[in-house]
């Protein structure tokens, strides 16, 4: 099991929990500070309360804009920490490997890992409290441009509007925030403290301006954010997300080509810590690759597809990748087929290193056709920290069958029918590439799947057997 400590940095309370595979075993708070040097003991105060042995990595989600690759915190609000080297000081207090990201970047890992947006790829988050934060998940991945994309508050809906502390006009912030809430009930005469979901249950017409000029604006804003992202679901945090989603249900949006649901988050206070430990570890994790190996219809392919059923980490084939060429351009010979496949191979560790920290992958391929250190330093281009492979065999005349009865429905320029008894040799003296813990796999049987996965496991935690 996985464990992290979750920090969430607030200008009311700094919250931390120490979190174990999504779930919280303990807590602790304090009431934010101003000053960064009394936030940097608080933060470590509250490292020690909840702090075990079993705690691998600190995540910390902080106020303002982060620039997460560099660990820098670019601007703050109330609690400012972009003059102080954060991250570093924390590391080095805790000795724990420590990673930083906006605030709402961990809410949104939060609710994606374990909230609202479960199992969904492409989220948009909008946190309403004090201001507006926000962060975009594409493909699973956090959307950064040149590092600290995502602050949502900051788009335009009035270019006449209110002034923004950003330095523009407009913004979503000053209008549908928890603090434009409070301008917007003294303008209409109602006292500053009333509640937002009291305004709800009213029919006077102050309060139904109220909610209109505080809701309607951040529906423009998600219509916005919906025809430019086209996210699986919009999800509202934040002390205040509930609240307005349900506000929005008062202004529906227009029909229109763009659509997306628009969700409140799940886990409350607690996507913060959650997603903080939760981008912790994942930072953590390296970038891993089942190699799944054997001669041309040694079963291979039915090991990796049957592996990724049972654990659900995505497959590369070397054939995926080359056969729509070889289906596409005119036949070609052998050599053909060979300079294909080695461009295919290239291809693999490019895809590979495109892939995010902490991605595991099944790479189905026939390694031997291919010098090994050519396979090591794709390794080592792509950032693959742990590599397993299962070596997949069966009999010589039992591989030169299957592949005389595939022969009809491969595409053309695949060697043919003469290529067998070249085949039965290399079935005979073919091994392993031994760069990498191996089990084999006989595949004359079903494969042993949950054995494979915990021998998996046991690699991946440095102790196969």
């Amino acid at each position: 099991m996985a464990t992290a400590i979750g920090i969430d940095i607030g200008g009311t309370r700094i919250r931390a929990a120490r979190v174990t595979d999504g779930v919280i075993e303990a807590r602790a708070a304090a009431v934010s500070a101003h000053d960064p040097d009394q936030v940097v003991a608080l933060v470590l105060d509250l490292v020690a309360q909840v702090r075990t042995d079993a705690v691998a990595a600190l995540g910390i989600g902080v106020p303002g804009q982060v620039h997460s690759a560099t660990r820098r915190i670019l601007s703050g609000g109330y609690v400012d920490l972009s003059g102080v080297d954060f991250a570093a000081r924390i590391e080095a207090a805790t000795g724990l490997p420590v990673m930083i990201e906006n605030d709402a970047t961990m809410a949104l890992v939060g609710e994606a890992a374990q909230g609202a947006a479960r199992g969904m790829a492409n989220v948009v988050l909008m946190t309403i409290g004090t201001g507006i934060g926000g962060a975009i998940l594409e493909d699973g991945r956090v959307l950064r441009g040149q590092g600290a994309a995502g602050q949502l508050g900051h788009l335009c809906i009035d270019p006449k509007g209110r002034p923004c502390v950003c330095g523009r006009i407009g913004c979503v912030e000053t209008v549908s925030s928890g603090t434009a809430l409070a301008v917007h009930l003294t303008e209409a005469g109602l006292p500053p403290a009333t509640r937002a979901e009291d305004l709800l249950g009213r029919s006077d017409a102050p309060s139904r301006a109220v909610i209109s000029a505080w809701a309607m604006p951040l529906r423009t804003a998600i219509d916005s954010l919906i025809a430019m992202a086209n996210p699986d679901c919009v999800v509202l945090g934040g002390g205040l997300g509930a609240t307005a989603a349900a506000a929005l249900a008062t202004c529906p949006a227009r029909p229109s080509w763009f659509d997306a649901p628009i969700l409140p988050a799940a886990l409350g206070d607690d996507a913060g810590v959650i997603g903080a430990a939760t981008a912790a570890l994942r930072a953590q994790t390296p970038k891993r690759i089942v190699m799944v190996n054997g001669v041309p219809a040694s079963g291979k392919s039915g090991v990796a597809r049957a592996l990724s059923d049972a654990t659900g980490w995505p497959v590369l084939s070397l054939d995926t990748i080359k056969n729509p060429f070889l289906a596409t351009l005119p036949p070609g010979d052998r050599l053909f087929n060979r300079t294909l496949g080695r461009a295919s191979y290239a291809a693999i560790f490019d895809i590979l290193a495109d892939a995010p920290p902490a991605s595991i992958f099944i790479v189905d391929a026939w390694f031997g056709f291919q010098a090994l250190d050519v396979l090591a330093e794709g390794l080592v281009q792509a950032g693959i920290a742990q590599v397993a492979e299962i070596w997949c065999h069966a009999p010589p005349d039992i591989i030169a069958a299957r592949y005389g009865a595939r022969l009809d429905r491969r595409p053309a320029g695949h060697p043919g029918a003469d290529y067998i008894p070249e085949l039965v040799q290399l079935a005979a003296r073919a091994t392993p590439t031994g760069l990498a813990p191996c089990r084999r796999v006989d595949t004359t049987v079903a494969p042993d799947l949950d054995g494979l996965t915990e021998w998996l496991n046991g690699v991946w935690r440095g102790n196969p057997r």
